[in-house]
């Protein structure tokens, strides 16, 4: 199974990001919103374990991907098992039925303009993501795909062209994740109200 070998950074300046791709090569694809809701398994919880499982609307096209722990301090490297759903709206409401009734539950959804693009870097094809989240902020993903076998090369590769861009701090957190940890600090749990 392959390994997407990703890194993530919040962002203040997205317009200096994207300047700083386009000089080293960055070849755009286009805005696309995507909207992934997520799922908890009904018997073990995924924010323990570190995996995820949700559906994914993008540009008309629909995806179920379940993505496994990570397994890399440096990066959000994983497993990740993505399936295309049939390209008609209701076949997103059918999974989320049949995900219900198996006991899985929604947890949120994750909002997001996505741009993306590629880069030739050195040896490496990497998948460019700006994100703009709804109620997060600006992201930069940068993705490479890799057999196991590639994963150390991968990550130096991804980890070199981070620093060529200036770009420290990576957040390993998902989006689920932080919106999550925001959503909790605004609404304290009944144990933390007084």
């Amino acid at each position: 199974m392959p390994y997407e070998v990703e890194v993530k950074f919040p962002l203040e300046d997205p317009e200096l990001i994207c300047r700083n791709l386009e000089k080293l090569g960055v070849r755009w694809a286009g805005i696309r919103e995507e909207i992934d809701v997520y799922f908890q398994h009904p018997s073990r919880d995924f924010s323990q374990t570190d995996e995820a499982l949700r559906i994914r609307s993008a540009g008309g096209r629909f995806y179920l991907t379940y993505k496994g722990p990570k397994i890399d301090p440096a990066t959000k490297t994983r497993d990740e098992i993505e399936l295309p759903l049939a390209p008609a709206p209701e076949s997103i409401q059918q999974w989320r039925r049949l995900l219900e009734r198996l006991g899985f539950q929604p947890v949120a959804e994750v909002l997001k303009r996505r741009r993306r693009g590629t880069l030739q870097w050195n040896r490496c094809q990497v998948e460019v993501s700006l994100d703009e989240v709804q109620d997060l902020g600006w992201f930069l993903e940068l993705e490479v795909v890799v057999e196991p076998h590639e994963f150390p090369s991968a990550r130096d590769q991804v980890l070199a062209l981070s620093r060529e861009l200036g770009l420290e701090n990576g957040e390993r957190r998902s989006y689920l994740e932080l919106l999550l940890l925001k959503k909790a600090s605004k609404f304290p749990l009944p144990s933390e109200r007084r």
